[in-house]
């Protein structure tokens, strides 16, 4: 008899996941994995944070039950996470406008709002950036949704191709869903600019369009309120809109998969309705959120003592990284590359779209151990003190192949 599962193909590598598989099964010592979105100190490590150590020993002490959470979230952490994102006092929260929830992650949190959208939005399509995070596609696609892209980076300017973007949103049809990174693009690292953040938002207005706002980096680019102005500017322009937001980084609570989507509404009426059909999706998929991350991530954000630990902490994380991007060209033209390479420090977060062709990743693999995704992304965070120059050096030799 034919089995179902005679019929279910091998499923290709994921584009990102698979390159750690790869550089797992590696068996240099001097090995670098490029391609991860981690992010790691001086040591190659991944941190945990002195704010996030000391939470958890205060709730090991209190020896708290682990029952069922609402559906919605820890009602502490879901307070935490819109003061964070929307500003505490923020006018739209004293006016019961802003509805949250608990998610799996920043992942989990897009997740969330594509199932609520295609329950009451299904007719629209999605558009997400070129190039775009891959797992954007992949989460609205397997909700139902048409994915379409708009222009975003320019590979002759090494930036954001903000004309292009602004046109094409501008001529979307009404009720278009449009997926924005509100800082530290990935994989890019190419972010609008305060002024064009204005005409973004005045473009998605005035089409009636419906923005997902993807805030996986706050704390990664400027700072924490720096960084959220994008969000804040929405929601002083009467925008609707969904807020997917992580703990993943600034956090380094990668594991706990800990994030939120928030919804802002028009009025307080239709943000109960949202919040009581956003719960319907939470309930039919994982019932409710787990304890752990959440708890943690409460008591950092409301004790003054441990949040200004986190401050500092993740300005340290922010600081490296920006050290990281000027060792790297810094290496590149000790290296004597005559390719421009500058615009590395132009960009912002975590990655850098580095202009490696797949054939130049290839060779970086195979005669280095150097590891970075098909794309040319290499993640920022992963160098350090012991591997930049070594770095630098087998990519300026690519860069004047």
């Amino acid at each position: 008899m034919t089995s179902l599962f005679d019929a279910i193909p091998l499923a290709p590598r994921d584009p990102i996941l698979g390159v750690t598989e790869a550089f797992n099964a590696d068996s240099r010592a001097d090995k670098v994995n490029l391609g991860v979105g981690v992010y790691y100190d001086d040591q190659g490590r991944i941190p945990v944070l002195d704010s996030v150590r000391q939470a958890e020993s205060d709730l090991a002490a209190k020896g708290l039950p682990r029952g069922y959470q609402p559906i919605d979230g820890l009602p502490a952490y879901v307070r935490a996470v819109q003061e964070l994102v929307f500003g505490a006092g923020a006018p739209a929260l004293l006016e019961g406008r802003i509805v949250t929830a608990q998610a799996l992650g920043g992942t989990g949190a897009l997740r969330l709002a594509a199932e609520f959208l295609r329950r009451f939005h299904a007719q629209a399509t999605v558009w997400i950036s070129n190039p775009s995070w891959e797992n954007h596609r992949a989460i609205f696609e397997s909700a139902g949704f048409t994915v379409e892209a708009y222009p975003y980076y320019n590979r002759d300017t090494r930036g954001l191709d903000f004309p292009a973007m602004r046109a094409t949103l501008a001529g979307l049809p009404a009720g278009s869903i449009v997926v924005l990174h509100v800082c530290c693009h990935n994989p890019t690292g190419a972010d609008p600019d305060t002024a064009q953040w204005a005409e973004i938002i005045e473009t998605v207005r005035d089409r009636g369009l419906v923005p997902i706002l993807d805030l996986a980096y706050q704390g990664f680019a400027s700072g924490l309120e720096a960084d959220a102005m994008p969000v804040r500017r929405f929601v002083e322009a009467g925008v609707p809109a969904f807020v997917a937001n992580s703990f993943s980084k600034n956090f380094s609570l990668y594991g706990e998969r800990v994030g939120a989507l928030s919804i802002v509404a028009p009025h307080a009426d239709a943000a109960t309705r949202a919040l009581s059909q956003l719960k319907r999706v939470v309930r039919a998929n994982y019932s409710n959120p787990p304890t752990h991350g959440a708890q943690v991530i409460a008591a950092v954000l409301t004790s003054p003592v441990l949040r200004a630990r986190w401050e500092a902490e993740l300005a340290a994380m922010r600081v490296r990284i920006k050290d990281m991007r000027e060792a790297l060209v810094a290496a590149v033209e000790a290296a004597g590359s005559n390719a421009e390479f500058r615009f590395v420090l132009r960009q912002n977060g975590m990655f850098s779209y580095s202009g490696l062709s797949p054939e130049d990743v290839a060779r970086l693999r195979d005669d280095h151990g150097i590891y970075a995704v098909d794309s040319g992304r290499i993640c920022v965070a992963a160098l350090n003190s012991s591997n930049v120059a070594r770095v630098g050096a087998a990519v300026a030799a690519r860069l004047n192949a």
